[in-house]
């Protein structure tokens, strides 16, 4: 089975802002009904919603909680109708700043621990909740934002990178559950974005020296990202599932 993206209604997690936001621009622009999930970006969220129109509404809950994510998923289908997609994107508190990135001499298990909680623990919360109505009407589509960090990791940001491999594994070890269902789970993982709220403390020197290493020669935009989901969204993927796209310009082959 599968759904035109006009005809679904979207969940983007930790959408109030950066890339978050282009997705549901992304969505909207589509056609879709979108829901606008935030943590603490609650104005950022219903400014985007108002933007956007009336077939969008922010909600406010935290990922890692299954109780907030189970009360969201619950308000969402009365509002705007039941999920058919989830774009998992919610992501802790963390900048990308090479230069005061958390050392293996200084971080520890909690802040790896913090990032996965989001990551992966986020995901496990939106599958089981979603998962009853996906497999009544045999279709849902996962989609899990990840990092080219995983498979090039030029910057190392330990524990955020750690909690994207993991979300990787998650992606894949849950689409071999789901699939029998007609739900799909696939990630895809972009490289340095230019520019989110979590980007800007990256000095403009090392945008232009990994743009002077990508074929295309350019730093991948939310935009860019954002189109790539949509693939996954919609009907032309419907034989696709536990699948990573990486969208980073071809700085990483493979």
């Amino acid at each position: 089975m599968s759904k035109p993206i006009s005809d679904q209604t979207v969940l983007i997690t930790g959408a109030g802002r950066g890339l978050g936001a282009a997705l549901a621009r992304a969505f909207a622009a589509q056609g879709a009904r979108v829901a606008i999930n935030y943590r603490q970006s609650k104005e950022a969220a219903e400014a985007l919603a108002a933007e956007l129109g009336v077939h969008t509404q922010a909600f406010q809950a935290d990922v890692t909680d299954p109780d907030q994510v189970r009360t969201m998923i619950a308000d969402i289908a009365a509002t705007l109708g039941p999920v058919d997609t989830v774009v998992h994107n919610a992501l802790a508190d963390f900048k990308f700043d090479g230069d005061a990135r958390g050392r293996l001499d200084t971080l520890s298990w909690d802040d790896f621990a913090r990032q996965s909680r989001t990551a992966v623990g986020g995901a496990l919360n939106l599958v089981a909740a979603l998962r009853p109505h996906f497999t009544a009407q045999q279709f849902g589509r996962v989609i899990c934002i990840g990092s080219n960090l995983v498979q090039n990791p030029v910057v190392p940001y330990h524990d955020y990178t750690a909690a994207k491999a993991a979300l990787l594994a998650f992606t894949r070890t849950a689409s071999k559950d789901l699939g029998p269902d007609g739900i799909t789970v696939n990630m895809v993982s972009g490289g340095l974005l230019r520019t989110t709220d979590a980007s800007a403390a990256t000095p403009e020197a090392v945008f232009d020296a990994i743009a002077s290493m990508t074929p295309l020669r350019q730093v991948t935009t939310p935009e860019d990202l954002a189109d790539a989901v949509l693939f996954f969204a919609a009907p032309w993927s419907r034989a696709v599932t536990g699948q990573n796209l990486i969208v980073d310009g071809g700085l990483v082959c493979g």
